[in-house]
């Protein structure tokens, strides 16, 4: 029984990755139709009527353009792939008889999760940052595929040393702030080619500047006091486990660097000359600190937290 409810766990991974593709395939049509669409006119040979100083773009029937219902579509199936990405991970848990985060496959599946859950909830307050999704749902894919090959583990139980509640409460809120700050990591380096972008293309089709600073600001403001607490929540697990709650360990040190990066992010935010393009580098450079914690630290660095395969 159990080991069906792996196999189930591991299809339902497994579907959520296809459709996330699917999404942002969708998400591609969407601006390959925005590209494509005509202009209205109005009246025989009459001037192009504008919606914000760009020419109209002709409806469906209906009354929604192409690439809106190609956009809806790829957010329906981006909430389709959630669903489904969370009884994966339900499943998992009831298949190994532990809470479902014991090794770097299960977190990284955390950390998607997380990640496409607050797109989701930005899309419901914003929805016109809605054609950066392709941006968003590509790094989730990737990490996906990589948790899902090479980094897959068989569901079975955890060393001793993880067998504590601690597990569920630090590594759960790793995990969250992690996928949390995804979005406004990707949100800024959107910005910066939102900013510089001088052609058409692509990057012209992005949400304006401003929205992408103000999603990135706001996201990061939530995921950084929780990523402040999985941080205090490790030092009492380390207390408790090793008898202290610092030891300069490579993965406590760069998790603590990446906490000061993003404070100063927030800093720089709030002050007058650093808020646009010098906060939005140091809100990146506090991205990539975070994923270098993840891969490199974890997979290649020898530490104590490398038994752990978790954050």
């Amino acid at each position: 029984m159990l080991l069906e409810l792996a196999t189930y766990s591991d299809w339902l991974y497994m579907a959520a990755a296809g459709i996330y593709v699917f999404a942002m395939v969708l998400h591609g049509a969407e601006h390959a139709s925005e590209r494509s669409a005509k202009p209205v006119l109005v009246g025989a040979g009459g001037p192009e009527s504008t919606v914000g100083g760009e020419p109209a773009v002709e409806d469906e029937p209906g009354g929604r353009s192409r690439s809106e219902r190609f956009g809806r579509m790829a957010v329906a199936l981006v909430v389709l792939g959630a669903a489904l990405h969370l009884g994966s991970i339900v499943l998992r848990g009831f298949a190994a008889g532990r809470w479902p985060m014991g090794n770097m496959y299960e977190f990284i599946s955390a950390i998607c999760l997380a990640a496409v859950v607050t797109w989701l909830v930005v899309l419901r307050r914003a929805f016109a940052a809605r054609p950066a999704g392709i941006f968003v749902l590509l790094p989730v894919v990737i990490l996906m595929f990589l948790g899902g090959t090479s980094l897959y583990t068989a569901a079975a139980p955890v060393m001793p040393a993880l067998q504590s509640y601690w597990l569920v409460i630090h590594v759960t809120t790793v995990s969250i702030s992690s996928g949390l700050l995804l979005v406004p990591g990707v949100a800024s380096l959107l910005y910066l080619l939102r900013r510089s972008a001088r052609t058409g293309g692509l990057i012209a089709k992005l949400p304006e500047a401003d929205v992408l600073d103000r999603l990135a600001y706001r996201t990061t403001i939530i995921a950084f006091p929780l990523y402040t607490f999985a941080i205090i929540t490790g030092a009492i697990w380390a207390e408790a486990a090793w008898g202290r709650f610092w030891g300069w360990d490579p993965k406590e040190t760069v998790a603590f660097v990446a906490w000061v990066i993003y404070a100063g992010y927030l800093h720089a935010r709030a002050t007058a000359g650093w808020r646009t393009a010098r906060a939005a580098w140091i809100n990146v450079v506090a991205f990539a600190t975070m994923i270098f914690n993840l891969f490199f630290i974890n997979l290649v660095v020898a530490g104590l937290h490398s038994y752990a395969g978790v954050g």
